[in-house]
């Protein structure tokens, strides 16, 4: 599976199912500027990719809502002038979008109330600050 794309753990996007484009890119690049087309595109289909079960599919689609376009999530890498490093930078990119829209949801928070000791702590705390300022004001005469 050399062609393939690892997301995370068992979940691996078959090359097949990726789209690449390439165009000429923006920015520095010296003589080759306008002939290279180094600036790449890589699209999935997360609506109808067979590498996410239905249940990480629908995860999916819900946490990549606004990135997608008819369900196709596409990113583009134009940071480098090689065209090889671009096509490494889109998989890295496209790898993590996928896995962070797949991760299961954070665990909320559960309130809890401060111990009896620390609330006595802090009462004392404020006694001791009252004192040290009512020591400062001097004799009222």
């Amino acid at each position: 599976m050399p062609g393939d794309l690892r997301i995370r753990g068992s979940v691996v996007v078959p090359e097949a199912e990726l789209s690449w484009r390439f165009s000429r890119s923006s920015g520095p690049g010296g003589q080759g500027v306008n002939t290279t087309d180094s600036r790449v595109e890589l699209s999935l289909d997360v609506a109808a990719t067979s590498a996410l079960s239905p249940y990480l599919r629908e995860r999916a689609l819900a946490n990549l809502g606004d990135r997608l376009v008819d369900g196709v999530l596409t990113v583009s890498a134009a940071e480098q002038r090689s065209q090889w490093q671009n096509r490494l930078s889109a998989e890295r990119k496209l790898a993590d979008a996928l896995a962070a829209a797949i991760a299961p949801p954070a665990r909320p928070r559960v309130p809890t109330k401060p111990s009896a000791s620390a609330r006595r702590r802090r009462v004392d705390d404020k006694k001791r600050r009252g004192t040290i300022k009512k020591l400062r004001r001097g004799d009222p005469d």
